[in-house]
């Protein structure tokens, strides 16, 4: 036993009735009924007792019962000496109603005040009052030696039992709260994850069309200041709204996907070439990917196609994924500008493979982006 176990209390879930179930709760209610009727009836069966001893005994029954309540609550607030104290108070209307004649209810009382002691105080409390309490008892009680000494052992047992049940309740309530907290916590942690989440995938959704009206908006712009055919500035013009009206279409879908509610990733990444004349292969077994997987893919796809458009017009483009055994590779690549890219190029914040680099590897996962053989490639990897 540690040096801090001598002086350190029953923790306050294991004194209060936290925790008790219905059957105990009934159960100790019966022990204190059992017990104040046996005071009660003891002290009504003591014979030779009259007179101001007689008139006097309510008086003190009505101050042990408060001084016990008082005990209780102060052992509850682990406040030592005013607890010592009240049971010393209780132990001394033993002694008191032993010098009177009420030899039952002091028996009851020693007992009582050296089980309680046993159960709710700190250790180097105990030792003396229990020995004290158990004194008395042993020194009333008109059994034979062996029966006192085992009435006494058994005593300090039940004392001891009671403390080490308390303590136990105590740990699984304290564990219960924990748990409780743990799971809140968890549970605020996820909200947090999801929001997150949603942030970066309407963040991604804005970033590509926006930064794909740019495109054409900043053509449009150059055209105009070069004095170009207004056939050639409506073209882009139509084209940042068909980029706008996509933009919606895509929110729509990231807030379908959001909610597990996506087309499959080949049929997309086929629709999002459509328009380009690129090429796409799938290879290998399909998989299902997760929500985060999926967006990731389609993000990266996304982006490496806005950056074709961007940098190297008329370039021809593959798309390729593949469903590997532990990971899902996109890889699209361009063979390099068709036409000078011009003042196009420049367009654009420059994060967006940073952006998509980042998202992979919140997934555990990579991405990289350079030239290649020909053009430029980017090949994400996210494991399945």
């Amino acid at each position: 036993m540690t040096p801090g176990a001598w002086t350190s209390w029953p923790s306050r879930e294991a004194l209060s009735r936290e925790g008790l179930t219905r059957a105990r709760r009934i159960l100790a209610r019966v022990v204190r009924g059992v017990a104040l009727t046996a005071l009660v009836w003891s002290a009504a069966a003591e014979r030779g007792v009259h007179g101001w001893t007689l008139a006097l005994a309510p008086i003190v029954l009505i101050a042990c019962g408060a001084a016990a309540v008082g005990f209780f609550r102060t052992t509850l607030d682990h406040m030592l000496w005013p607890s010592v104290g009240l049971l010393a108070l209780l132990m001394g209307g033993a002694f008191l109603a032993e010098q009177t004649g009420f030899r039952g209810p002091a028996l009851v009382l020693w007992c009582g005040c050296a089980v309680s002691a046993l159960e709710r105080l700190p250790l180097t409390a105990v030792i003396p009052l229990t020995a004290g309490a158990l004194t008395g008892f042993a020194i009333l009680n008109n059994d034979a030696w062996f029966t006192t000494a085992v009435t006494t052992v058994g005593l300090c047992l039940a004392g001891y039992v009671l403390r080490l049940d308390a303590e136990a309740r105590g740990n699984a309530q304290r564990l219960l709260r924990q748990e409780r907290a743990a799971r809140a916590a968890e549970a605020e942690s996820a909200a947090l994850t999801e929001r997150a989440r949603i942030a970066r995938e309407i963040h991604d959704v804005l970033a590509h069309s926006l930064s794909a009206q740019l495109v054409h908006l900043e053509a449009a712009r150059l055209l105009i200041e070069r004095g170009a055919d207004l056939g050639q500035i409506h073209e882009r013009v139509v084209a940042a709204r068909a980029m706008a009206r996509d933009g919606l279409t895509e929110t729509r879908q990231a807030l379908s996907a959001l909610r597990g509610e996506m087309t499959p990733l080949e049929d997309f990444l086929r629709e999002l070439v459509a328009a380009d004349g690129a090429t796409v292969s799938v290879e290998g077994e399909r998989r299902p990917l997760s929500v985060e997987a999926s967006q990731t893919v389609r993000r990266v796809a996304q982006e490496a196609l806005t950056n074709v458009r961007k940098h190297a017009p008329g370039a021809k483009t593959q798309v390729r994924l593949e469903y590997g055994t532990d990971e899902v590779t996109l890889d699209v690549r361009d063979s390099g500008p068709g036409a000078a890219p011009g003042e196009l190029g420049v367009s654009g914040s420059g994060y967006g493979l940073l952006g998509m680099r980042e998202r992979a590897e919140l997934l555990g996962g990579t991405l990289e982006a350079g030239p290649c053989e020909e053009g430029f490639a980017v090949t994400l990897k996210v494991p399945v």
